[in-house]
């Protein structure tokens, strides 16, 4: 009778070590994933965006929103694009009504309102959503690279990307693209080899 439990409770623990080394191997593997897998759509077509477009480049990823305090940030956004695009620096804009409903317009519009107000010429995905466990898988991978602190609070939440496709850094929306801790960070990365 000893002998039985004893092999229960072995068989137990055997069985609960494996699935915690599966669930361990499942995250390990989720963190260790480059930004380079991920796809999104694009604002104006809906075709695929695949992010391994991108390969050797700094990217900057912002969600973004056209009825925002922070909307403003567009042209400031705009403004480093054009300072650092030729050496290699990608903004994406990714729409969002996540927060306070401030993105409810279509793609067209968002398209429309950026062009017309700000000049945009960066890149803009169709709108996502980028908070909670719905949140499009880039964003998901970025909480699970950074910690939960790091996901988006609001809209103009920016993450950095080097030019190996590894999450760098994270700014808050308060951080604007003419903030010398963001153009530091992107001058520096900028300098960097890709892999």
């Amino acid at each position: 009778m000893k002998i039985k439990y004893k092999l229960k409770k072995l068989c137990f623990i055997i069985t609960l070590f494996s699935i915690t080394q599966i669930t361990n191997i499942a995250e390990a593997s989720m963190t260790n994933e480059k930004f380079y897998q991920f796809n999104f759509k694009t604002i104006n077509t809906k075709k695929e965006l695949a992010l391994s477009e991108f390969r050797g480049k700094v990217i900057l990823i912002v969600n973004t929103a056209s009825k925002c305090g922070f909307t403003g940030q567009y042209a400031g956004l705009e403004k480093l694009y054009k300072q650092f695009k030729d050496q290699g620096l990608v903004i994406i804009g990714v729409p969002s009504n996540d927060f306070g409903a401030q993105e409810p317009g279509s793609g067209e519009e968002i398209i429309h309102f950026c062009e017309l107000n700000y000049g945009v010429t960066f890149p803009l995905t169709d709108k996502e959503i980028v908070s909670g466990k719905n949140a499009h898988p880039f964003y998901l991978w970025a909480s699970t690279k950074l910690g939960l602190l790091s996901s988006p609070k609001w809209n103009f939440h920016k993450y950095l990307i080097n030019r190996k496709g590894e999450l760098v850094d994270f700014f808050l929306p308060t951080t604007a693209p003419e903030s010398s801790n963001l153009t530091d960070k992107i001058e520096k990365y900028l300098q960097e080899p890709a892999e």
